[in-house]
């Protein structure tokens, strides 16, 4: 958001606050008055948004600690069609979208692996499928797999509570599912509608979402059944212009990537650097900057398939008893085509201007290459850079299951007894026979010069190709290195709780809880590759795949409001699965790969990565509430411990590297044997989680809180597996791996929350809120420089010495793999150079995961008000979060600086404005975040500040039959992020609006 954004948003606040302000002393003056009615005295009922909205302040004012929640308009009405939508109009609480889609949500600055979500108090499997290029780790929950047709309500504990599961240092977010005789009757609604989403790249097709719920009781209301469903089909693409970066180099740094220094030493002699006259105020001394490896335009075509369902069915043959079974499915299918024209830079005979330090950013940066060998045609190998046309497959499935017991007693005296059990599983697998993620690769080599452009938001990438050399002509594209992928990630939890509740009649004592909590969590996420990294300089001759599997698409078109002269204009796709059944036909990519092993007759990879982590955790609990009054005016105390210890045993299944090939200029590859090992460790911790909690009404309708909590966060999957894996891929410096540590534990927070609140209308309140977290208990990681399995690389060795001999000291990486090429023929393979007797050891950073003694405060402000104007209809909600953390990232310190910062912290910001009366519902909704620091490591990865508008309206013409309309992202806003500079541009995305219509039937 520019600084003009920002003055907006502040008067628009200023102003909207002000008139409802004016508002608010009207109602005060007005609390006396007699409640609404009819006329014939009867209570007026409220629905539809306003009737939302005074059950989530009911909510909120009748809990213990801090809670904000959302409720659902109606019976199968949420208010926003994505759970993770609706949530982000909740004070303090973000959100990331994946695909235009809200997924993740953060609440408070912490990040979706620190809020634990539950459903009806359930503790629920996760399964999110990752990068794709990695075993699952995740333990975050994913939004968009869940309809909110299907939900009755959210709730956010924000303060920690004895008597909910633990998890959540953010937040432990409840969703609460409909209960047929929670309202007995008949009732129900059926929903259609079509959404018509802009962004799609190929067409406008309008897809259909559908959504049903019935719930009846009979006998008397002592049985009710209830039965939903929803169907949703979508298409859309995202755009998006990437940039990967090398690590960040101090300027008197002269590594390889790093710019050129006046002068550089080649086997201990100091000569001039060519390069260095080709730098226009290069960053020096202390200066940091970074500089990029590779960029690319990349279409994504999207397509998504969701289904979900619910079937409840309860008795009660008293006011004493009820029992509950129900059973919840969801099914989310994504597929993703992608299709992409990128670059990639060698760092040899570059040019580059710098702005001013101490973090330096790339004005633009260009290399030259030199020109091909031989005379480029279809069937001609001749060598040269390649401008690479790529394509790229992901389709995976996640599947929830869950299936419940809930059995509750209310014996005499005021004691209440609950057994509830549940056995759930999450699972993501992938549904095509190529598996999980999939990447072709395609080039049209002889690229001359390449740059990229950084002064605008859109990283402008061009190239020019050597005389002759058309990059249009498809008869010269060239089939290039592929990897095909195959990951599961599945996860089932049994958990069983005993729930017990006394409440006392009158008097000090108000209630007692007490209970205990098993859960007995399994997770399985496996990971293998095939991959012919050794064909990236060509596979085989252009005309082995026909030109008539390509097509010209234009770029500009795909990137409105960003487009810059000199871009690329336009660049081939191709049909991904006719091309790689070609490319095993031709090339057997699949049946004989350089890396890894298929399933016979397929691509899908055998799994060379295999975790298996179990978690049981017993927990039980006591809370005491107590009622008083403190100095005339009502006041409760809630105390409360919960005793946690968890064991944990994790196995892991790795693979057995064997030897080394040099593939590429700066690409060396690691061999794997077909055989694996299985490696076991445990670990075991437990935690005592007190929580205080502290109300008062000094006058009707005003409450102050205070809140003293203890949460945890257990680690990622992926810290605790055990074995150590190798990355496949390494660099001419070297290689990297990692190792798991089962014996970590849970991140710790000690919590003071503080809140004011004054509830002057039914549904309209104004609140203030402070919140203070220690977090300690941290990952971080320790890197180890070793040599593994005794691998060895041709680097440095007596080849490498031999070919500079003849070269001579400025010889690049490039001509000296040349040279090795040609003159020991006998260790080469084609253009692969293989290890050698004599090689030295390659050095790997082994990374392992550690708790470290860091500590971290995180503190801000929340403010809320929610205003209806009298009997107009129309009302506000407005809210704004501050976040504020004591450990943030420096980027004026290089790579090699280990740096420990909180990520996701960050100011946030709603504006809601509405209408509902006669039948008639409006709203518009403002959504703002700011700039946060989305990822650390030796780099910083920052998410610019966002804005969303979004709409909806609807109308009831006749009772129960509603129109309804609604558009998101009204104004397509984009996305982008950076590193340490703004022109460390890493990704940039325009945005899109799509919208939807509908009628709703309700009974």
């Amino acid at each position: 958001m520019r600084a003009s954004q920002k003055q907006w948003l502040a008067k628009f606040l200023v102003g909207t606050s002000a008139l409802s302000l004016m508002g608010v002393a009207q109602a005060a003056a007005a609390q006396d008055a007699p409640a609404d009615s009819g006329v014939n005295g009867d209570e007026i009922v409220v629905t539809g948004i306003r009737a939302s909205l005074e059950a989530s302040a009911t909510i909120k004012r009748e809990a213990q600690g801090v809670v904000d929640a959302i409720s659902a308009e109606d019976i199968g009405k949420f208010p926003d069609t994505n759970l993770a939508e609706s949530l982000q109009r909740i004070t303090g609480v973000s959100i990331d979208r994946q695909n235009g889609e809200g997924q993740l949500v953060t609440v408070r600055g912490f990040g979706p692996e620190f809020n634990l979500v539950t459903v009806n108090g359930r503790q629920v499997p996760t399964a999110l499928i990752g990068d794709g290029g990695s075993a699952p780790s995740s333990r975050s929950f994913d939004f968009a797999n869940l309809a909110s047709e299907g939900i009755a309500g959210v709730e956010v504990y924000k303060s920690g509570r004895a008597t909910i599961e633990s998890g959540g240092i953010g937040s432990t977010i409840n969703i609460r599912t409909p209960r047929p005789l929670d309202n007995p009757g008949l009732r129900g609604s059926l929903s259609v509608k079509g959404v018509y989403d802009t962004s799609r790249n190929e067409g406008k097709p309008i897809t259909p979402e559908i959504s049903g719920i019935v719930s009846t009781t009979f006998a008397d209301d002592t049985i009710g059944i209830m039965i939903a469903g929803s169907y949703q089909k979508r298409k859309s693409s995202t755009n998006t212009a990437n940039v990967g970066w090398r690590d960040g180099y101090r300027g008197s740094e002269n590594n390889w990537g790093s710019l050129a220094n006046p002068t550089k030493i080649v086997n201990g002699v100091e000569v001039p650097d060519p390069r260095y006259p080709n730098i226009t105020n290069r960053p020096e001394g202390n200066d940091v900057y970074q500089v990029p490896q590779n960029a690319s335009y990349d279409l994504n075509d999207i397509n998504r398939e969701r289904i979900n369902g619910q079937a409840v069915l309860q008795f009660r043959p008293s006011d004493a008893f009820t029992a509950t079974v129900d059973y919840i499915y969801s099914r989310n299918t994504v597929e993703t085509r992608n299709s992409n024209v990128g670059v990639w830079f060698n760092h040899e005979d570059t040019l580059s201007a710098w702005t001013d330090g101490p973090v330096a950013g790339p004005l633009f940066y260009t290399e030259r290459f030199a020109a091909p060998n031989g005379v480029p045609g279809p069937n001609a190998l001749y060598g040269g850079k390649d401008l690479s046309y790529s394509g790229a497959l992901t389709e995976n499935r996640a599947e929830n299951n869950s299936l419940g017991v809930n059995l509750e007693w209310k014996g005499p005296g005021g004691v209440t007894f609950e057994l509830d059990a549940h056995h759930s599983t999450a699972e993501v697998n992938p549904v095509n026979r190529f598996g999980s993620s999939m990447s072709l690769g395609n080039a049209v080599f002889g690229v001359q010069n390449q740059s990229i452009n950084f002064e605008n938001d859109l990283p402008i990438i061009s190239y020019g190709m050597y005389p002759g050399i058309d990059p249009l002509n498809a008869s010269l594209i060239t089939p290039t290195g592929n990897a095909f992928r195959n990951a599961i990630f599945r996860n089932r939890i049994n958990q069983v709780q005993l729930r017990g509740q006394y409440d006392h009649d009158g008097g000090f004592l108000d209630s007692i809880d007490f209970g205990v909590s098993y859960v007995d969590s399994k997770v399985r996420s496996a990971f293998g590759t095939i991959q012919n990294d050794d064909t990236w300089g060509g596979a085989g001759p252009a005309s082995s795949i026909p030109d008539d599997i390509f097509s010209l698409v234009t770029l500009p078109d795909k990137f409105p409001g960003l487009a810059q002269d000199g871009m690329i204009q336009s660049f081939y796709t191709f049909d991904f699965e006719r091309m790689a059944d070609l490319v095993e036909q031709n090339f057997q990519t699949c049946s004989n790969p350089a890396t890894g092993s298929a399933q016979p007759g397929t691509c899908l990879a055998n799994f060379n990565t295999d975790r298996r982590i179990s978690e049981k955790t017993l927990a039980p609990y006591l809370q005491v509430a107590t009622v008083f009054d403190l100095f005339q005016n009502p006041a409760h105390f809630t105390a409360g411990i919960r005793y946690e210890t968890t064991d944990i045993s994790s196995a892991a299944l790795v693979p057995v590297p064997v030897t080394t090939r040099w593939i590429g200029d700066n690409e060396l590859n690691v061999v794997f044997s077909n055989e694996s090992d299985f490696t076991r460790f445990k670990g075991s911790y437990d935690n005592w989680l007190p929580a205080v909690d502290f109300d008062i009404s000094p006058m009707d309708d005003i409450k102050l809180r205070a809140s003293y909590s203890h949460t945890i966060t257990r680690p990622d999957y992926a810290s605790m597996q055990g074995g150590r894996t190798i990355d496949t891929l390494f660099r001419v410096g070297g290689g990297t791996g990692a190792q798991g540590n089962p014996g970590l534990i849970p991140y710790k927070s000690k919590n003071i929350d503080l809140s004011a609140e004054w509830y002057y209308g039914r549904d309209s309140y104004v609140s203030v809120g402070y919140f203070h977290k220690d977090v300690s208990n941290f990952i971080s990681t320790t890197r180890i420089d070793t040599n593994a399995f005794g691998l060895t690389t041709p680097i440095g060795g007596p080849r490498w010495n031999a070919a500079i001999a003849t070269l001579g000291p400025n010889a690049t990486v490039a001509e000296i793999r040349q040279e090795i090429i040609r003159q020991f023929p006998s260790t080469v393979t084609g253009n692969i150079i293989n290890a050698a007797p004599g090689d030295p050891l390659v050095n790997f950073e082994i990374t392992t995961p550690i708790n470290s003694d860091q500590k971290a405060s995180i503190n801000g402000w929340e403010f809320a008000l929610q205003h209806s104007f009298w009997d107009t209809g129309f009302g506000v909600i407005l809210n704004y979060t501050i976040v504020n953390g004591d450990a943030t990232y420096d980027n004026t310190q290089p790579s090699s600086v280990p740096q420990f910062a909180l990520t996701g912290l960050s100011d946030s910001a709603n504006a809601v404005a509405y209408y509902d009366k006669n039948g008639l519902q409006a709203r518009v909704a403002w959504n703002w975040r700011d700039e946060f620091l989305a990822g650390t490591g030796p780099n910083p990865f920052y998410t610019e500040e966002y804005w969303q508008i979004d709409a909806s309206a609807s109308y009831e013409f006749i009772p129960g039959l509603t129109a309804f309309a609604e558009v998101i992202n009204l104004t397509g806003e984009g996305r982008r992020g950076h590193l340490r500079h703004k022109n460390n541009v890493t990704f940039v995305q325009p945005g899109f609006a799509r919208y939807a219509a509908g009628v709703r039937f309700s009974f």
